[in-house]
């Protein structure tokens, strides 16, 4: 009997001594600490940079979108409206550039011509008219003022004549160089400005730049669409990365380009490879957490992204990521 309650005895202290060692063995074991980030995902806002009405959107929630393919049109006549007149001011300048490398038209040249012609007879009879009245002077015909003013008289008509042959010449030789091509640069800026209303009547059409998913469209059919207003967004899931904030205490566990298994609760069962592409070189003011006031400071959290080293399926924005690590 005593034997009996001895074994008992015995066994249940080794039952003891064994639970409390593996009671202290478990305390001091390294603790499985768990962070919860979110799925986020690269997001474009499909806008226009010119104001007008929305005309037709092209696309709907869940839709997926490749580069170039269009999302939605604009109504906006007055561009219209500035582009005719951008063309109509092109082509007045076009036409004065072509007039100043013509030159003038050979009916300006023969008129330039005859007015020469006609200053250059006058010249030459107020010439004879001077010599008659010289020799008049000479004989005491006429006053010396009569003399000094057909003198004046004939100067004055060959400056005349000099005068009109000038005006032929320029009538022959044209429009200067530089009123050449000062039409010219004139030319140029109507063309520029042209081309920069049908640059703003291109932006009536929009298409996407990026391949992704329709997450959300903010203007319909009829209303007024303000100048880079977003009119659709979208997501682009192949370029999705996970988010966590880590506390200060626990960033030295996770060093940029590590590797890191998470889960993601909304896709079952199963661990996904995230290699840690950026750590904030700023903490967040808005999450500080005080540890011991004895201690004297408080921890501050860093936001810490994860991008999928394979790309995974059915992945949403929001998603929660848990990511599970033996602390020290």
């Amino acid at each position: 009997m005593r034997s009996t309650k001895s074994i008992i005895f015995a066994v249940l202290a080794i039952v003891v001594i064994g639970w409390l060692s593996y009671t202290f063995w478990l305390a001091y074991q390294p603790k499985t600490e768990r962070f919860q980030g979110q799925i986020e995902a690269q997001q474009y806002l499909i806008s226009s940079k010119v104001a007008g009405r929305i005309e037709q959107v092209l696309v709907k929630k869940g839709d997926r979108v490749k580069p170039e393919q269009p999302i939605f049109t604009l109504l906006s006549p007055e561009i219209e409206a500035k582009l005719a007149q951008a063309k109509a001011a092109e082509g007045a300048a076009g036409a004065m550039a072509d007039q100043a490398e013509t030159g003038a038209r050979s009916q300006e040249i023969a008129a330039a011509q005859d007015q020469w012609r006609k200053a250059k007879a006058a010249s030459a009879l107020m010439e004879k008219t001077y010599q008659r009245v010289q020799n008049l002077y000479k004989d005491g015909v006429v006053a010396e003022q009569k003399r000094d003013e057909a003198y004046t008289q004939w100067q004055a008509s060959r400056y005349t004549e000099r005068s009109a042959y000038q005006m032929y010449q320029m009538a022959q030789e044209g429009a200067r160089d530089e009123t050449k091509r000062a039409a010219k640069a004139q030319e140029q800026q109507a063309a520029g400005a042209v081309a920069e209303v049908e640059a703003y009547a291109a932006d009536t059409k929009i298409e996407s730049w990026h391949n992704g998913e329709v997450s959300d469209i903010l203007l319909h059919a009829g209303e007024l669409a303000p100048q880079g207003f977003p009119v659709v967004t979208i997501v682009d899931m192949k370029d999705a990365w996970a988010i966590f904030h880590v506390r200060e205490d626990k960033l030295k566990q996770f060093k940029q380009g590590s590797e890191i298994q998470v889960s993601i609760p909304a896709l079952g069962d199963g661990l996904y490879t995230f290699i840690v592409t950026h750590i904030a070189v700023m903490g967040d003011f808005a999450t500080w957490r005080t540890t011991d006031s004895n201690q004297g400071f408080d921890m501050r959290t860093f936001e810490m992204e994860a991008r999928p080293i394979q790309p995974i399926e059915n992945l949403r924005v929001g998603m929660s990521v848990l990511l599970d690590y033996q602390s020290e």
